[in-house]
């Protein structure tokens, strides 16, 4: 008989460690004692709206804004105090940042030339990089000559031409168009996992951290709300911010029944389990894909197994309906509701099968287990 052991799970290693990071320009804090663990190859996205301190987090990490107090080490190495020009990192901004009267080969070269290497090592590297980026025939053209998505590989290429131990990314695809942006983000991820570097990106848009990124940073006013996976950040929301930040999400205002109900005007509903007390004002919340519309019993294509509680079903009427291509979102009504709607998510072949158009009624399943409960948001 064999002998057989389980694979032994490696914890993956540390690379970054930010410790209490603060940052106060004047009476504003832009960054309140911020903690964070960056695992050695992954690529970690720094997601919120404007003004959450994101891209100052990321300046404090590059030494371009020396943070008020805290810590930054990299690699075991305390950074803190470093100037720029000693940090092992390569940075991509939104602008490109390319020199106008340098070739694309020039760009790439220009760290490469200042350590003083030999010329044949120095157009090797370059080369390398012009075809690693998918450019090998745009060295000889200056960054006027190329279009948008071209210089930002360009840009790319050089932030990687020193191969740095960390690769910061400012808003590196916030300037292009839709498509070029949809394509370059799937080449930028590509490639970062081929190169295996570890990367800190900063973005406002959601799709992009969702469909990049390892592990998600959402911050909010200068702290972070939740670190998790895309999966994780999505369907495991802690906060309201960040369940209603990411992605679509139906906000109503309810009452807390029990630790696994609430209620909205007179209907009571099973909920996911939750922490706030009996009575307290709540507010309910549940995604658009997550409400199952019934019609003789049926169940939308792909919608998940969950067995039916007749106290989450409501009939509700149809008010208003928009085509998005590949679904329909449907708004509905119900008079517990009051002057809230629902919106939910319908797919083609179910608003076909189901007869659903403006003005009919349905009835809907707001399963237990997608309904959330948080404590409403100060304003």
């Amino acid at each position: 008989m064999t002998e057989t052991t389980a694979p032994v799970t490696q914890t993956p290693r540390v690379y970054l460690q930010i410790d209490r990071l603060t940052k106060k320009f004047g009476n504003f804090v832009a960054l309140d004692s911020v903690s964070l663990e960056v695992y050695e190859g992954e690529l970690i996205c720094f997601l919120g709206p404007s003004g959450c301190g994101k891209t100052t987090f990321l300046r404090a990490i590059a030494g371009l804004d020396i943070q008020t107090s805290g810590t930054v080490q990299q690699d075991g190495l305390d950074i803190s105090a470093l100037p720029p020009s000693e940090r092992d990192f390569g940075i991509v901004f939104q602008s490109y940042a390319l020199f106008p009267n340098l070739t694309s080969q020039r760009n790439i070269a220009f760290g490469l030339e200042n350590q003083k290497l030999e010329k044949s090592k120095i157009n090797a590297r370059v080369s390398e990089l012009l075809e690693l980026v998918g450019l090998p025939e745009q060295g000889d053209k200056y960054p006027a000559q190329l279009s948008g998505g071209q210089q930002q590989r360009i840009a790319l290429a050089r932030a990687l031409a020193m191969s740095p131990g960390l690769l910061l990314l400012d808003e590196p695809l916030s300037a292009l168009d839709a498509k070029v942006r949809g394509h370059l983000r799937h080449e930028m991820k590509l490639l970062q996992r081929r190169l295996g570097v570890t990367t800190v990106m900063v973005t406002h848009d959601q799709e992009e951290a969702l469909t990049m990124a390892d592990r998600i940073v959402v911050m909010n006013q200068g702290v972070i709300e939740q670190v998790g996976t895309p999966t994780e950040i999505y369907r495991e929301p802690n906060t309201l911010f960040v369940a209603d930040f990411i992605g679509e999400m139906n906000q109503v205002k309810g009452r807390v029944e029990s630790s696994n109900s609430v209620a909205i005007g007179d209907i009571k509903l099973k909920s996911r389990t939750h922490q706030l007390a009996p009575n307290a004002p709540a507010i309910v919340a549940i995604r658009p894909e997550d409400i199952i519309p019934h019609g003789d019993g049926a169940r939308s294509p792909g919608a998940p197994d969950i067995t039916t509680d007749p106290g989450n079903t409501l009939d509700m009427q149809i008010e208003d309906m928009e085509f998005l291509g590949s679904f329909w979102r449907v708004s509905l009504h119900h008079p517990a509701l009051g002057d809230d709607r629902l919106r939910a998510d319908m797919s083609i072949n179910a608003v076909r099968r189901l007869g659903i158009e403006t003005g009919s009624s349905i009835r809907m399943e707001l399963p237990a287990e997608r309904l959330w409960v948080f404590t409403p948001q100060a304003h």
